[in-house]
């Protein structure tokens, strides 16, 4: 993602430069915005980045309105301890609270961290309910978790799958935004498209992968 981003900033900006080269003024401006706009990209998407392996990276993707709302309807009547895997600002973290789940929001971007811990404080959450760590979700052990939520690029998915066979309890419940864990059975889903989330019940799961 890093790189396509440059790729990205680079083409556009060699075809903005290009169509003004006769006003240096509107390609001084162009370069500026550009670089900010690389700068701010930079803030967020980076920091701790690199700690990652190239093939666990997962850009910062922010989840719809609509997806915390399918989220939400999926953990109605659950309890006791909720991961978030990579919880970026913090929305669905903020919003699994409201359903009683005790959260812990788990991200390497020290930017974004700083963002929800303030968020956190700013709206009176205490960390019991919601408490933001910056770790590696890849290195934590979750077996203390009867609950995920993850919203994570599609290409880890199945890595992902089976570090929680390996780690959760059998009653756990894991919530997967947009982008489904391949040859899982799902119990339920909610929405569509690009605001489709997916509810698997780690038993279940178990049995049917043998």
């Amino acid at each position: 993602m890093e790189d396509s981003m440059e790729f990205i900033l680079q083409d556009q900006g060699s075809r903005m430069v290009h169509g003004s080269k006769d006003n240096p003024i509107q390609t001084a401006s162009t370069g500026a915005l550009l670089a900010g706009l690389y700068g701010i990209w930079t803030m967020f998407a980076l920091p701790g980045f690199r700690k990652v392996p190239r093939r666990l990276k997962v850009p910062y993707l922010p989840s719809s309105k609509a997806q915390t709302v399918n989220a939400m309807k999926l953990l109605e009547g659950r309890r006791g301890q909720l991961a978030d895997l990579g919880s970026g600002d913090g929305r669905l973290v903020f919003a699994a609270t409201s359903v009683d789940l005790q959260c812990t929001g788990f991200e390497i971007n020290s930017m974004l961290l700083v963002y929800a811990r303030g968020k956190a404080r700013w709206t009176g959450v205490p960390t019991s309910q919601a408490n933001f760590v910056n770790k590696d979700f890849w290195k934590i052990d979750l077996s203390n978790y009867n609950n995920v939520t993850v919203f994570l690029a599609p290409g880890v998915m199945e890595v992902l799958g089976e570090k929680l066979l390996r780690e959760l309890p059998d009653d756990a419940c894991v919530i997967a935004c947009r982008f489904p864990f391949p040859h899982w059975p799902h119990r339920a889903s909610q929405g569509d498209s690009l605001d489709q989330v997916q509810a698997y019940d780690i038993s279940t799961v178990r049995s049917a992968l043998g």
